[in-house]
């Protein structure tokens, strides 16, 4: 026996496990409450509309059944009749037919919404199985469907035998009545019954919809394996990677972005590449790079640090040579320490110059790189 099967399905289905499901047409579906809406559309229809459709039956009767002694003599006449109550037949059924059709097609948003999958529909060798065919027809499923069938053909006949016993009398005088008000007494009658008959069903709804909606949770819960399982294949696929990847970088770039405004001075190129130096004067460490980017990236530093008051400090070879030799976060080589240092002595004279209002001092000019740091793009 697999380890999944030793485990049981007690875990929610996850976004991936629904969005499955849902592509292959595995949704809660009630079979009780579409044919209760459809049947509860047609006899409020024919409710409303018996008493019309009384008088076009009547109508058809008398035209077509009513011949005269020419027309019985006519070949062609019975096929012009035929053609004319068929027609006729058609045109008294369309409005039922038309409500049918919409109620088949608004009751399934109801529960489980509108979805249409080529893989619910196809043809599976599997379900043609007896053996299978007697398991589902003895599990718990069809124990429920056995129920379901009972408790309707119950509750059909017992709300039956109340309205017969209701127009028991209104059903024997219609043969006292003339043709045209028997039809349409008849009609009306038949359009109440089948009102009531259709509204009995709301009680075999009321169990079935509540049913089918824990069994298809039921059915899509997964073990824990399965969850990990799908998690290592969901992180194992190239685009979940990717955008794992982009949105590392989103981070990281936003968190380096965050350390502009607490920097030092901000080295530049001045145009392709920008570096941000901070120094600790109260720690043992070198000065630190906690940003650095080129192009855009490096537009992007110059213009936070001109928000932010930071001093900018063109020197085209040391910029290259931190952006290159200098991780992220990480403290510089000690090679460049002099480089630097004339870097932060001009930093430190600067600020003490705006501070007291002195004149600015110039900015330090060649200041050299050693050759293994010099790079020449």
């Amino acid at each position: 026996m697999s380890e999944d099967s030793d485990q049981e399905k007690t875990e929610e289905p996850t976004s991936k496990r629904l969005e499955d499901a849902h592509k292959k047409g595995q949704i809660a579906r009630s079979r009780e409450l579409n044919t209760f809406v459809i049947l509860m559309a047609s006899s409020l229809l024919l409710l409303m509309l018996g008493g019309k459709m009384g008088n076009s039956l009547l109508t058809m009767m008398r035209s077509q059944f009513k011949l005269s002694r020419e027309s019985i003599f006519d070949p062609t006449s019975p096929i012009t009749h035929l053609k004319q109550v068929m027609w006729d037949g058609v045109m008294l059924s369309a409005p039922f037919l038309a409500v049918m059709v919409v109620a088949a097609i608004i009751a399934p948003l109801a529960l489980g919404g509108w979805v249409f999958s080529w893989e619910a529909i196809s043809p599976k060798l599997e379900k043609l199985d007896p053996i299978k065919g007697l398991g589902r027809l003895f599990a718990l499923r069809g124990l429920i469907e056995l129920v379901k069938a009972l408790l309707k053909f119950f509750l059909i006949f017992a709300v039956a035998m109340l309205l017969i016993k209701h127009f028991v009398n209104e059903l024997l005088g219609l043969g006292t009545e003339n043709v045209d008000q028997a039809i349409l007494h008849g009609t009306h009658i038949v359009g109440i019954c089948f009102l009531v008959l259709s509204a009995s069903l709301i009680a075999v709804v009321a169990i079935d919809v509540p049913y089918q909606l824990w069994d298809h949770s039921k059915k899509l819960k997964m073990t824990l394996q399965e969850i990990k399982d799908e998690m290592k294949e969901s992180e194992g696929s190239p685009e979940v990677k990717g955008r794992l990847r982009r949105m590392q970088m989103e981070m990281a770039q936003n968190r380096m972005m965050a350390e502009v405004p607490k920097a030092d001075v901000i080295v530049t190129n001045p145009n392709h590449y920008a570096v941000a130096l901070k120094y600790d004067q109260n720690s043992n460490s070198a000065p630190k790079l906690v940003a650095k980017g080129v192009d855009l990236m490096a537009a992007q530093i110059r213009n936070i640090a001109i928000g932010a008051n930071v001093p900018l400090l063109a020197s085209p070879p040391l910029a290259r040579a931190l952006y290159y030799a200098t991780d992220l976060d990480k403290e510089i080589p000690q090679g460049l320490y002099l480089a630097v240092a004339q870097v932060l002595a001009y930093v430190y004279q600067l600020k003490a110059a705006r501070q007291n209002r002195w004149d600015e001092p110039l900015p330090p000019r060649n200041i050299k790189v050693p050759e293994e740091f010099k790079q020449d793009r």
